[in-house]
């Protein structure tokens, strides 16, 4: 195990990346526990509302990741120096993901349905760090041999070709194929030659002449969203806790 962590994380420098992820998932699980409990009215927590004004955990996030990200800029990627800031930058990135959705809607969405988008972009994020520190390289660079990293045209070609599928597969709608496919490039194949979901870009442009393919879209989309949707709910439920239910309007 030893000779493990030396010869993957040590020797190529990623120690700092491996405590950034380390105290991002930390401060996330963190945070999400303490507002449950504020949520829940246990415990000694409470809302920071100093004049009466609520003071989102996002604020201190965004200084926190200011400091770690200029810090670890400006230490390298080795020594003591690194390792702290990367752990501010963590911290900092962790307090500012779990508000995504108040970022996004510039609302106060954080036990809403719109607030789940918080959780999907903090597990897609972990695994997009877990990549990097797996050794995968954007567009399928680390995929070429050496003798084919001699040749600029191969990689070009490699390049350009991957990151194509990529945006084709977030055009398609396939945002987390899209994004999981610049470290997988296998994913971002997959996701452009798939049917594109109903409501994407791809299917308004390519899909209006073709009633076929947009049935088919339609079809599958239904399919893979009740297939899915239960599961993701209980994943997004037992991470950052069960939305508020919006009482229905009078008619």
């Amino acid at each position: 195990m030893g000779h493990w962590f030396y010869r993957n994380i040590l020797e190529p420098g990623k120690l700092p990346m491996l405590l950034a992820l380390a105290s991002f998932v930390l401060t996330f699980l963190l945070t999400r526990t303490v507002t449950r409990l504020i949520r829940a009215g246990r415990g000694p927590f409470k809302n920071v509302t100093p004049g009466g004004m609520h003071i989102h955990h996002v604020v201190p996030g965004v200084i926190l990741t200011v400091i770690g990200g200029f810090g670890a800029v400006g230490s390298g990627r080795q020594g003591v120096a690194a390792a702290v800031f990367a752990v501010v930058f963590g911290m900092g990135a962790g307090l500012v993901l779990d508000e995504f959705a108040l970022i996004v809607h510039l609302d106060d969405v954080y036990w809403t349905e719109q607030g789940r988008q918080s959780v999907e972009v903090v597990v897609l994020a972990t695994a997009l760090a877990m990549l990097v520190l797996s050794g995968s390289s954007p567009l399928g660079v680390d995929e070429l041999t050496p003798d084919e990293r001699q040749n600029r045209a191969a990689v070009i070609l490699t390049v350009v070709g991957n990151l194509l599928f990529a945006l084709i597969a977030l055009l398609k709608g396939k945002v987390r194929m899209g994004l999981l496919g610049v470290l997988v490039p296998a994913l971002a194949l997959v996701g452009a030659l798939r049917l594109a979901r109903p409501e994407s870009y791809w299917a308004r442009r390519f899909y209006r002449r073709r009633p076929k393919a947009r049935a088919r879209a339609r079809l599958r989309s239904i399919r893979h969203d009740r297939r899915w949707a239960g599961p993701r709910r209980a994943f997004q439920n037992l991470i950052g806790g069960t939305p508020d239910r919006v009482p229905p309007r009078d008619p």
